[in-house]
């Protein structure tokens, strides 16, 4: 199966096509724009496309990022993959950036839970926790820099994300840092949603600061009972 990826969460609009049988990336295309998503993803879709010498008849799947990430460019994204999805008749996969970028930290240092943070402003992180194993254990959620600490003190999580080298510096100790960006390598979307298969429709993750902020002691000790 060939799955076409889309990312639009961050400043990147990028494209890529991924044979899921053979595992390996047939093309990509991308362009860092910070604005301007819906303009030019179809145009970055198509050079993708060509560049794996195939066509959207081609295609046995849409992954999508989900955020959290740009409001503007997950709506650009997640409309873009369902309505292709839609006319091709074949499933739209949504895959949060969190994940993605703890997939990435995962493959870096393996055996360790991953704390994967993205600084969203005005003091607050929108924060995910993966066991070793890459099962979600918290989050997504809105959380503060002391509570994200306290959770990569905790667990002895790498870290992921644009937040990553400030909850380090915070929690005072040597910590395993991972990708630092707002999103992950387009390829890393391809996979997770060709191992994830179809599920739920993809819709924009957002995150909010009225969100509940449960301590991050209180949230391993209910995990663990």
């Amino acid at each position: 199966m060939k799955v076409l990826a889309i990312d639009c969460a961050a400043s990147l609009c990028a494209a890529c096509v991924y044979d899921a049988a053979a595992g390996r990336e047939l093309g990509r295309s991308g362009l860092d724009l910070g604005k301007g998503h819906a303009e030019h993803l179809m145009a970055v879709i198509a050079e993708a496309l060509n560049a794996a010498a195939t066509d959207y008849a081609g295609l046995g799947a849409i992954a999508v990022s989900v955020g959290p990430g740009s409001f503007t460019g997950l709506r650009v994204g997640v409309s873009t993959a369902r309505g292709l999805a839609l006319a091709l008749k074949i499933p739209a996969i949504g895959v949060t950036t969190l994940e993605a970028l703890a997939a990435e930290a995962a493959a870096a240092f393996p055996g360790h839970a991953v704390l994967a943070a993205l600084d969203a402003g005005r003091e607050e992180i929108h924060a995910a926790l993966y066991d070793k194993a890459l099962v979600l254990t918290y989050g997504p959620a809105v959380t503060t820099l002391p509570e994200a600490t306290a959770l990569a003190r905790e667990t002895s999580a790498a870290l992921a994300g644009t937040a990553a080298v400030q909850i380090a510096e915070s929690a005072g100790r040597g910590s395993d840092i991972g990708p630092r960006t707002a999103t992950a390598d387009i390829l890393t979307y391809a996979r997770l949603a060709a191992a994830k298969g179809e599920g739920e429709r993809p819709k924009p993750l957002y995150l909010r600061g009225a969100d509940a902020k449960p301590q991050a002691g209180f949230i391993l000790s209910r995990q663990q009972d």
